[in-house]
């Protein structure tokens, strides 16, 4: 472990014992030499604010510390040994410092301590949120709408789309949350219709639509979703062809750089975002600092649509936003009573019908604005039985309905036909290769059978099929249970069995591809994924597949990717196969969480197959993120 140089010897207990890296602690020195402070207790309390930052935290409680961080102490360390302050004394000394207050480095609220960046950006989206929440919609025509939801969103559909699409016309900011397969795309596309019918009648044109994800990835499919969904709309040619025409960018390229190359966004309060509709999706990974940036460069009069899964992995960076805004919203509507009843009178739901409120609730925790715009879709339209009754399991934290979903270890799982779990802590599962691993072997195996024959034929868009018929999850890249072991493994596999298949060079026929970082040039985004396919001259190109198109590029100018036999969790995030292998690491693994399995389950259509010991599943679905954020109390209350 490496200790930091010259910090006092509190801070390097703790940076001893693998709690704090010397990067907490010199920044924190650094700190406090600039402010003046040498209170060892300060100071240590400025490197656990730091740390928190650094594990995706917005803040850290000083009372509640102790008990929170034993995921990154050696297993050799005993954390009651360790000289923990006195939780009063230690907010004591840090708010006296010299570190607090305007234009210093930190603010403190009660026992909680944040870097003052993040306080400042909690603070501002708490406030554009709730400002905007209780702000409607200017110039909607209540009976154009009434009309246009009979049309898009009438028999057979869900009534919970039908109050998220009513909702997203009448108000400035509504949030759309929903595990995969729920319709939150198919969602968004009735909602812009309905606002360009609006915007027609209202002011003659058709309104300006900004389409976005953090993902170049996310946000093409978004785009791609919009646009397929707007051929079977009942609306007339020209709407239509405007949601043909919306292009998805990212949230960086949407907000833009500053010409004069300084730092920051082209777009802010001050020259705020031109379009009149902005919907972000896959709003779980986007981090408290960029969701700062957005919210303050949407005009005020223009409507804000969030969507996404609270229940996925959360940014990679600072801060679980979309977790905080839906809050207690969890699965069910929190809306305030005024709310519900203009919903039901322009949807002919009666809201309280398809999810009434808790009436036993305390007043305050249902008593914001914040809940009147949010609405979770619950009915899963992609994926079989078994794998909808897992992914539930997981989600709730249900450990038994996750083993009985499981079923015996080998066998398909007693939901169904579309689970099977391999316990790889079983002696003939230790080692890849052998008889338990024989179903994913046989999917990964016929995948790249098809994969490999498409691709030897120049069939570029069968080939890129069948790359997304299987892909294989890992929730680490290194390691026993990483991607490029595994990929190694399948690879492996592919030479043995599949005639034709020859992995010898840097590029072969049937070779999978991933983009690693977005190419304006090529207009590939990170995240996209491609096989080398043989040309029509016989020479090998890599093909991808852009909307309904296919591209091929001559694999030298591809600069930034790599072959794709398996990948992480993450990196899967916003992808969906038809069926999926989900390898877990060991339980002590500090990634091992619900979040992480539950994304890895819902990339499934078709089949899981859970490789594991049983400690790995038990661990990560009674392990949650557990982020500390004051966001959630500014938006809700206590």
């Amino acid at each position: 472990m490496l200790v930091a140089s010259g910090a006092g010897a509190l801070p390097r207990v703790f940076n001893g014992a693998g709690i704090l890296v010397p990067a907490d602690v010199h920044v924190a020195c650094r700190l406090g030499a600039i402010g003046g402070t040498t209170d060892e207790l300060a100071l240590l309390g400025v490197a656990f604010a730091v740390r928190a930052v650094r594990l995706g935290h917005t803040c850290v409680d000083l009372a509640t510390v102790r008990r929170t961080v034993d995921a990154d102490t050696d297993d050799q360390v005993s954390l009651d040994s360790l000289p923990w302050p006195e939780p009063s004394e230690w907010v004591a000394a840090v708010s006296g410092s010299s570190l607090v207050g305007d234009c210093c480095p930190l603010r403190v609220e009660g026992g909680t301590i944040y870097l003052d960046r993040y306080w400042r950006d909690e603070c501002q989206i708490a406030s554009d949120l709730l400002e905007r929440s209780e702000q409607p919609a200017p110039g909607v025509d209540i009976s154009l709408l009434c009309d246009g939801l009979r049309r898009l969103c009438g028999e057979g559909v869900d009534p919970l789309q039908r109050i998220a699409s009513a909702s997203a016309v009448l108000r400035r900011l509504t949030v759309i949350a929903g595990g995969p397969g729920t319709g939150k795309t198919t969602t968004v596309a009735r909602i812009l219709a309905l606002v360009d019918e609006q915007a027609r009648a209202s002011v003659g044109r058709m309104p300006l639509v900004g389409l976005a994800a953090p993902t170049g990835k996310a946000a093409a499919k978004l785009q791609e979703a919009v646009r397929e969904e707007a051929t079977s709309l009942d609306v007339d040619d020209r709407i239509s062809g405007h949601l043909a025409g919306i292009h998805g960018l990212t949230l960086h390229r949407l907000l833009g750089r500053h010409r004069n190359g300084s730092s920051g966004f082209a777009h802010n309060r001050s020259n705020p975002l031109p379009h009149d509709v902005v919907v972000v999706d896959e709003m779980s990974m986007v981090s408290l600092s960029l969701m700062a940036r957005l919210v303050e460069a949407v005009r005020a009069d223009a409507r804000l649509v969030l969507v996404g899964d609270p229940q996925q992995l959360a940014s990679v960076e600072a801060g679980t936003v979309l977790g905080d805004v839906v809050g207690p919203a969890g699965q069910r509507l929190r809306m305030r009573q005024p709310a519900r009843a203009v919903l039901g009178e322009v949807t002919g739901t009666e809201v309280d019908a398809v999810d009434p409120p808790l009436m036993s609730e305390p007043a305050h925790a249902v008593d914001t604005p914040i809940g009147d715009g949010i609405v979770v879709l619950r009915r899963v339209h992609r994926f079989g039985e078994g794998i909808a009754r897992l992914a539930d399991a997981v989600r709730l934290g249900d450990t038994d309905g996750v083993f009985d979903s499981l079923g015996v270890p080998g066998s398909l799982g007693v939901a169904g036909s579309d689970v099977t779990w391999i316990d790889s802590g079983h002696d003939d599962a230790a080692q890849p290769g052998v008889s338990a691993l024989e179903s994913v072997r046989a999917c990964a195996v016929e995948a790249g059978r098809r994969v490999v024959e498409a691709a030897a034929a120049g069939f570029a868009a069968e080939a890129i099929s069948a790359l997304g018929s299987f892909r294989l999850l890992c929730a680490h890249r290194r390691g026993p249970a990483g991607s490029r072991t595994w990929a190694s493994l399948v690879e492996s596999w592919l030479a043995s069995s599949v005639d034709g298949f020859s992995p010898v060079g840097l590029w072969y026929v049937g070779k999978p591809l991933i983009v690693t970082a977005n190419d304006y040039s090529l207009l590939l985004n990170n995240g996209d994924t491609g096989v080398v396919v043989s040309g029509e001259d016989g020479r090998l190109v890599a093909a991808f597949e852009r909307g309904n198109e296919i591209v091929r590029v001559s694999p030298s100018r591809l600069e930034s990717v790599e072959s794709v036999y398996a990948m992480t969790v993450h990196k899967s995030q916003g992808s969906q196969f038809d069926a999926v292998a989900i390898v877990l690491p060991e339980p002590d693994s500090p990634i091992l969480t619900r979040e992480l399995l539950y994304t890895a389950v819902t990339r499934a259509k078709q089949r899981v197959v859970v490789v594991g010991r049983a400690d790995s599943i038990r661990t990560a679905v009674e392990r949650p993120i557990a982020r500390s954020s004051g966001l959630r109390r500014r938006l809700w209350g206590s």
